[in-house]
């Protein structure tokens, strides 16, 4: 088939029809596939056709939650595969890592080269405590659950590019991403920590876009508007953080899962490779102003 393609001054061949045509196989890997961002991205990215592997951690409580995700994407009539393990553990990281070598092995030697062409990062665990008070009634956040949320929803963003790259898993046009927030850059009541995380998450995904790009990848972080997720449920007073972004975006709603899904597809595009190291906002103007009243 046929592929529009062009040099850029480096040398760099890139893709520019838009899709696949390039004769490759483009598949997601998606942290925190199970709900919220992530769920809504799987099922989005499966009815485009792409093929999944999603990462998540879901207990007796959930799981079925998670099987129903998992239904859904199959459905779709792209090949997918769940792992029910903590991304942020390093061994089961690197099983998770060796299986989708193995998987992809096995689709090359069925004539097909697959490769990972969009990662997306969206775990949310973290501590939601202030970092001093003085009423007994609450808890200062500790070093260790300091250290434990920015492990897990910023550090392993490095951990996972890392192995995904030296596994030979991305590719001249692999996008990755990751889901930040407006706390990156405000403080909110108790959301300190996990605030910090999110910051560093930024930074961490501009500096990975800086040693990618010569590669060919891209990488972006993406700020979604206040979002109902059961990520928000478990911050403290997040009534209030509904009901402000409610009344506040000149969309007239709270963002969706399924907004955010939507521009990650777009954003995935091979045409979108010189856009890298950003922080991208998908929010329906919810962070440039409040709209009136009556609107």
């Amino acid at each position: 088939m046929w592929t529009r393609s062009r040099l850029d001054s480096s040398g760099m061949k890139h893709d520019t029809s838009g899709g696949a045509a390039d004769g490759r196989e483009r598949w997601a890997l998606i942290l925190g596939a199970s709900s919220g961002f992530g769920a809504a991205t799987a099922r989005a990215l499966s009815r485009a056709g792409y093929p999944i592997v999603g990462v998540h951690l879901d207990l007796r409580s959930t799981r079925a939650l998670a099987e129903a995700v998992r239904e859904e994407v199959a459905a779709s009539g792209v090949p997918v595969v769940f792992h029910n393990v903590n991304a942020a553990d390093e061994v089961k990281r690197r099983e998770v890592v060796e299986h989708t070598v193995s998987l992809f092995e096995e689709r090359r030697r069925q004539g097909i080269e697959p490769f990972i062409a969009v990662f997306l990062h969206s775990l949310a665990f973290g501590t939601t405590l202030s970092y001093v008070t003085t009423d007994p009634a609450e808890r200062e956040v500790s070093q260790k659950q300091l250290e434990m949320t920015a492990d897990v929803m910023a550090h392993s963003m490095i951990y996972w590019a890392r192995d995904l790259f030296h596994a030979g898993l991305l590719a001249n046009g692999s996008r990755l991403f990751a889901m930040t927030s407006e706390g990156a850059t405000k403080a909110v009541p108790t959301y300190g920590p996990v605030s910090a995380a999110k910051a560093a998450l930024e930074s961490h995904c501009r500096q990975l876009a800086l040693e990618l790009m010569p590669h060919g990848m891209t990488v972006n972080a993406i700020r979604a508007g206040v979002t109902d997720t059961p990520a928000l449920r478990r911050i403290p007073g997040h009534e209030g953080l509904i009901e402000a972004s409610s009344a506040r975006n000149p969309g007239g709603r709270m963002t969706t899962p399924e907004d955010v899904a939507e521009a990650l597809v777009a954003l995935a595009s091979p045409r979108l490779h010189w856009m890298t190291g950003n922080t991208i906002g998908v929010d329906g103007g919810e962070m440039m102003g409040a709209r009136k009243p009556d609107w």
